[in-house]
């Protein structure tokens, strides 16, 4: 584990300054927050009402600290690091030559394998809570995840002809995306009635659920992207998801396996704790947006047990 900080800046009129080698965050012209840089892994500012200083952009760079900017809504719109992060040349020309090689649909293979594993993981996982005291909800777990096994022994059926690789992707990115539809429908039934879900909404959600794993998704895009880049890879070749214009492939493709047990794992163990997420204009709470990022960064650095 990390011995550095990730800071995270959500207060309307927040201002980041440097001052004598240490962030200073201030409100109304009063230092509420100071970290030294050498501390700092990055910053994520998660409010539309922050300014910074450009001696604080360049102490950033000096420290190889990024910083990643937020919406309401914990979509990522922007990313300042150092150029000298980058990498090399090579692994990026190795990287786009893999795309068109039998390389490039054995990893794409291996993140929807990661995925649908990781999604049977957790389905199991709240499964064992109910086998008791919801019998029923217990039995359409554990049939959701004979299903979701079912359609994850489908991902090596492609054959992996070189002429035939993005015919290869959109299979696998149809058998995502059956997997995804069992796993979101039996979710409803693990949601307390008086939070309420009722199913999977992307960007512009208004109902607390979907309000927290959007926001969760959008923190865990910044820190994959920040992964990416230290790798040096380039965030915008990916393997499975199809290449747009300004669309970062490679993110979406490596996030998918974290999402499970980063994000849906903390939002609906929280929700059956009996944490009442709030909402404000039909968006998060500061509050709420500010307690549920330590706990987003809390199971980042948490440790996981592997007996293999």
């Amino acid at each position: 584990m990390s011995d550095k900080e990730v800071i995270v800046v959500d207060q309307f009129g927040a201002f980041l300054g440097r001052e004598s080698g240490r962030l200073q965050v201030r409100q109304k012209k009063k230092t509420t927050e100071e970290y030294p840089f050498f501390k700092i892994e990055r910053i994520v500012i998660a409010s539309p009402g922050v300014s910074l200083s450009a001696s604080l952009i360049q102490e950033c760079v000096k420290h190889g600290i990024a910083l990643d900017f937020l919406g309401y809504g914990g979509r990522p719109y922007a990313r300042l690091s150092s150029p000298e992060l980058s990498g090399t040349v090579k692994t990026r020309r190795e990287q786009i030559l893999a795309y068109t090689d039998a390389r490039g649909l054995e990893f794409a293979r291996m993140l929807v394998k990661g995925k649908l594993g990781n999604q049977v993981s957790i389905l199991k996982y709240f499964a064992k809570y109910r086998k008791e005291r919801d019998k029923e909800t217990y039995s359409q777990i554990r049939q959701t995840v004979r299903e979701v096994e079912e359609i994850s022994s489908q991902i090596f059926a492609c054959d992996g002809n070189p002429s035939n690789i993005d015919d290869d992707r959109q299979r696998l990115l149809s058998i995502e995306g059956r997997a995804g539809k069992l796993y979101w429908d039996v979710f409803t039934r693990l949601v307390p009635a008086e939070v309420g879900f009722e199913g999977r909404e992307h960007q512009g959600a208004t109902d607390p659920v979907n309000s927290l794993l959007n926001y969760g998704y959008g923190m865990l895009y910044a820190q994959v992207w920040g992964a990416i880049e230290l790798a040096g890879l380039d965030p915008f070749a990916g393997f499975l998801h199809v290449d747009r214009p300004g669309k970062p492939s490679l993110v979406l493709d490596l996030i998918e396996e974290f999402r499970q047990q980063v994000v849906d794992r903390t939002v609906f163990g929280l929700v059956n704790r009996g944490y009442k997420p709030k909402m404000e204009q039909e968006r998060l709470s500061d509050q709420t947006r500010k307690e549920f990022a330590h706990k987003i960064l809390d199971r980042l650095e948490g440790g996981e047990r592997y007996e293999g």
